[in-house]
Formats: structure tokens, C-alpha cells, sequence
């Protein structure tokens, strides 16, 4: 009780919370009176771009291959709490019927900016998103527009029909970079064979995407390596690879620039 302004305040006694973990796991460590850490072995994608919050459900592929537009008509009730993927491009009308049926994530290729504006009443600026309230939890693979979905990526969704995936839109593009996932617990597979899985640096053949302008969203495979640091057209010097598109062509890029697309 204030002996100013004479309130009382009154506090009920502390409850026990219980709080879904993002993943299955193995707890490995507690943190006294805040939480827990997870670990799980896992298969993981990181998109482009995303919005909302952290989700789950099962996975459900509702196109037969990267390049196909996820419309409408591919929406049906036995998706309800889903995260379905999709292909190369996500129409408004499609995110329209995805909210009515109640899916819990849609994974695509890209969808056009102005779809993205509608669907959020507001223009995003550069601040994290995450926090979104829209009817389900939204992940780009490659970026915007209508781009297939990099080929790896698909089969690896593919090869998880039916599992449980944990995703999250959350991105943040500035300083402390944080990206859209989905996340695919394997609950079978030993610590032993996950760090035998393990690889390290870029090689010849790797499949990349480039995720910077002016060839933002681009896949090709690395064929070059070159050792020393290589002047760009910014007069900085910096490692760089080569990089050979499926028409022949071929750029040299910042190894910054690119991510390695790996597969299952």
C-alpha cells in the first residue's frame, strides 16, 4: 500500500507456465529460473524472406515440382495446420485461401512485393519481422517475384512429406543477420552420422545462390576457385569464386555474396 496515494496493489500467487519447446529435442542444459536449450539433429533450410512468428505442422507438398505456381485451387480442408510448399510464385487469391483454410506455414519460391503490401496493410521497413499477424507464417526460398524454387531445396522438402517441421518467418537483413528456417527433426538419426555429415568450405560443383543484388535470387554452380583476392568494381579487394549459370553464362562473384545450397 502507498502511503502517498493510498493503492493497493495485489499480486496473485506465481504459477507454473508450461511452454511448447520451437523443436524436438534432447534438453542438454538448464538454465535456472529462465529455461531450457534443445538440441536436435535435424534437416534445416533457410529462406530469403519471411513474416511470422514461430509455427508448426506437418509438411505437405502441394505442387509437383519447383517451377509451379501455387494457386488457389491447390488449397484444400486436410491442409488445415499444414506448412505446405509450394513452388516458384504465391498469388494474392492463393494467400487469401490459405488463411481461410487455416494452414499453419506456406513455403514458396517468391511472390510479388505488391501481394506483400496488401496482405500486411503496411509497407515493411528494415526492422525485423517476425511479429506479423496474418493467418499463418510466411517463408520465401529465393526471394521476389516469380522464381522456381532451388531445385535441392524441393527434393528435401520432398523427401519430409508427412513429417513434423518447426518454421519461423523472423528476418532481419541488417546488422546480427537472422533468417527465415524450417526446421525437420530426424529422430532416428545418431550424433555419430550427423557429425559425419558435416562439410567444410565451398567446392568445385557446389550449387549457390546469389543473394545480393544486382543478381539477387540467381542459382549456379561454382566453377572456379580462385586463391587470391580479386579487385572489385567497389576498388575493394576480396575472395571471390566463379560462378556458371544453367544457360552457360558465367559471373565472378564475392564469396559474401553466396550461400551453398545443400541437400539431404
Amino acid at each position: 500500500m502507498s502511503s502517498i496515494t493510498g493503492q493497493v496493489l495485489l499480486r496473485e500467487p506465481p504459477r507454473v507456465l508450461q511452454l511448447l519447446a520451437y523443436v524436438n529435442g534432447t534438453i542438454i542444459e538448464t538454465i535456472p529460473q529462465q529455461g531450457v536449450v534443445v538440441e536436435t539433429t535435424c534437416s534445416l533450410v533457410q529462406g530469403i524472406f519471411g513474416i511470422g512468428g514461430e509455427t508448426s505442422g506437418e509438411i505437405v507438398m502441394a505442387v509437383k515440382g519447383p517451377d509451379e505456381a501455387l494457386t488457389a485451387g491447390h488449397f484444400t480442408s486436410a491442409m488445415k495446420d499444414k506448412v505446405v510448399v509450394g513452388g516458384s510464385f504465391l498469388s494474392a487469391e492463393a494467400m487469401t485461401q490459405a488463411k481461410a483454410v487455416g494452414v499453419a506455414g506456406l513455403v514458396v519460391g517468391g511472390i510479388h512485393d505488391e501481394d506483400l503490401r496488401a496482405l500486411l496493410g503496411y509497407d515493411l521497413g528494415v526492422a525485423i519481422t517476425g511479429t506479423e499477424q496474418v493467418g499463418f507464417t510466411l517463408i520465401l526460398t529465393e526471394g521476389f517475384g516469380t522464381i522456381p524454387m532451388a531445385a535441392k531445396t524441393f527434393k528435401l522438402l520432398s523427401s519430409h512429406v508427412g513429417q513434423k517441421a518447426s518454421i519461423s518467418g523472423a528476418t532481419q537483413i541488417r546488422a546480427g543477420v537472422i533468417r527465415p528456417e524450417i526446421i525437420i527433426p530426424q529422430e532416428h538419426t545418431s550424433s555419430k552420422r550427423a557429425a559425419q555429415s558435416q562439410r567444410e568450405g565451398i567446392r568445385l560443383g557446389d550449387p549457390v545462390r546469389i543473394i545480393r543484388d544486382p543478381m539477387f535470387g540467381r542459382i549456379g554452380e561454382v566453377s572456379a576457385l580462385p586463391s587470391g583476392l580479386t579487385k572489385i568494381p567497389t576498388e575493394s579487394e576480396v575472395r571471390v569464386l566463379e560462378v556458371k549459370f544453367a544457360d552457360g553464362k558465367k559471373a565472378v562473384i564475392p564469396r559474401t555474396n553466396i550461400e551453398v545450397i545443400e541437400g539431404a
